[in-house]
């Protein structure tokens, strides 16, 4: 079987797409000429500009639909593949009491400027996304969500009073790279304040790319359409977990105080 895809619209292989875009141009017949030139450019003929609709005085919103002339070859596609299996919330909290034998801590915020927090009470909240309850649901879970707009030096802060096993950070404000440049501040303030022994870093949001986590200088980058099922499921496995690259001694480093592990020491730190 071949290798090689292309959009399909009508029939198999038609190659028929459809775009949208806005143009710095004000509504009428040259804008839509200028939006129908522009699609060509990018590969797309015949093209047809199938709505378009003026964004003030200036500038105009254009759908456009019409057949690509490029393929894809699948064997050059490249993504990040879930390499842990999805747990149910009980096996997330059989790993987690099991392996570190007390609460898993997690600390989220939207940091910077981020005033967004739907993407982080999204996986935070017990409320959840998609049908599935969110971290808070899971009983060997302690969640701290710091909200939006939190300083990364308060982040560092929070976190090493919590003793944080992860720091989940969620940015949805991306201009000129927002999103980028904060979580580089982020991961780099970690490093700086707590060198081996900083908590797992996972950033997240919808205009990540997943394959970018060691540029960002995270242990893990998710997308758009993660669930906290996805989020639990990571955690169990890069930090509970007997196989996860980062498990026995994250779980060590964790905490500086050797009795919140040990259940002979501390029984508090575990549960029935």
């Amino acid at each position: 079987m071949s290798a090689l895809v292309r959009p399909y619209g009508d029939t198999r292989g038609d190659g028929m797409a459809q775009l949208s875009f806005t143009l710095p141009v004000p509504h009428g017949p040259r804008a839509e000429g200028a939006a129908l030139l522009l699609a060509r450019k990018m590969g797309m003929d015949p093209a047809m500009v199938v709505h378009s609709h003026p964004i003030g005085p200036e500038f105009t919103f254009f759908v456009v639909y019409g057949s690509v002339t490029h393929t894809v070859d699948l064997d050059e596609v490249t993504v990040v593949e879930r390499d842990y299996p999805l747990l149910t919330p009980g096996e997330v909290n059989t790993a987690v009491r099991q392996r570190l034998r007390r609460e898993l801590v997690v600390v989220g915020a939207c940091i910077g400027t981020d005033a967004h927090t739907v993407g982080i009470d999204a996986i935070c909240n017990i409320k959840g996304f998609a049908g599935e309850k969110g971290l808070e649901y899971y009983r060997e879970l302690r969640v701290v969500n710091l909200g939006a707009q939190v300083p990364v030096p308060d982040l560092v802060k929070r976190a090493r009073a919590e003793r944080a096993d992860a720091v989940l950070v969620s940015q949805v404000v991306t201009q000129r790279d927002a999103h980028l440049r904060n979580t580089r501040e982020m991961s780099a303030a970690f490093r700086e304040a707590m060198g081996e022994r900083r908590p797992l870093l996972v950033a997240g949001g919808p205009r990540f790319d997943p394959r970018m986590a060691a540029d960002l200088g995270v242990d893990r980058v998710f997308s758009r359409g993660t669930t906290p099922g996805e989020v639990a499921s990571y955690l169990a496995h890069a930090i509970a977990g007997p196989t996860g690259p980062t498990g026995p001694a994250r779980a060590e480093s964790a905490s500086t105080d050797p009795t919140r592990a040990d259940p002979v020491a501390n029984p508090e730190a575990t549960r029935p």
